[in-house]
């Protein structure tokens, strides 16, 4: 039966992240798009999806809201190492390892899709360019970690902030999140700091900062980029590492 135009929209969000890095051909869509919709979840925000020393037997797939990755440490302060938006996946290949080596959380509601391990890997086996494009998928999220080590090793909290405001932007804009110079930002400002490396006070200060600026406005869970030249100069930002433009 062929899906209807509800249904499509409900999964287009990972359909136009995966085709963003590889094209798909007519029939990895129609495989994936059953596989996801037969597997919807929903979840609330504040709730571990996953948690670290967790075994993992299915691809999540998140279709709309946020999420986290993060570690905790053993006195309780929180580093949040990623944000997963829409169209992304949890660590597509994450059950070839025995337990998850950090946890993922809801920072917003959310509706994912989970698809079982077995039927994962046949979708993958049954279509070489659904295959590439979620080998793509985690080639990428592997060179955000990179630039998220660099963010927190060596840039400054203005270069920082600015780095992942541009890096959310840009993210989002394949997935169709972004409208004129605008998206989402659902997260609170100890996310935002958790996600820097920085004290709450000192992101405050770093926002104010690129609000002063005239860069920026964050307001009712809005970010407004006025001029995002402007804001990629002030956080040292090329979006090259995240593989915008599809070779294949």
């Amino acid at each position: 039966m062929p899906l209807s135009t509800s249904d499509r929209s409900v999964v287009e969000p990972a359909i136009r992240r995966l085709s963003a890095l590889r094209l798909l051909s007519a029939e990895a869509r129609a495989s994936l798009e059953y596989a996801m919709l037969e597997g919807l979840q929903r979840g609330g925000p504040g709730e571990d999806l996953l948690a670290e020393g967790d075994s993992v037997d299915s691809v999540r797939i998140l279709l709309s809201g946020w999420l986290c990755r993060y570690k905790m440490l053993e006195d309780g302060r929180r580093q949040i190492v990623n944000f997963i938006f829409p169209g992304e996946s949890c660590d597509t290949h994450a059950f070839l390892l025995p337990v998850m080596d950090h946890s993922i959380a809801t920072l917003t509601p959310v509706v994912y899709a989970e698809i079982k391990r077995a039927r994962f890997e046949s979708l993958l086996a049954g279509d070489r360019s659904l295959a590439e494009a979620f080998w793509c998928e985690t080639l990428v999220n592997n060179a955000i970690q990179r630039e998220w080590a660099v963010n927190l090793g060596r840039r400054m909290a203005l270069e920082r902030v600015a780095h992942l405001f541009c890096e959310i932007f840009e993210r989002l804009r394949p997935v169709g999140m972004v409208e004129g110079n605008s998206c989402i930002m659902p997260v609170t400002q100890m996310d935002l700091a958790d996600a820097t490396g920085l004290s709450v006070v000192h992101l405050n200060r770093t926002v104010q900062e690129l609000r002063a600026s005239g860069r920026i406005v964050l307001r009712d869970r809005t970010l407004t980029i006025n001029d995002l030249d402007a804001l990629k100069d002030a956080g040292l930002y090329s979006p090259s590492y995240l593989q915008l433009y599809r070779r294949g």
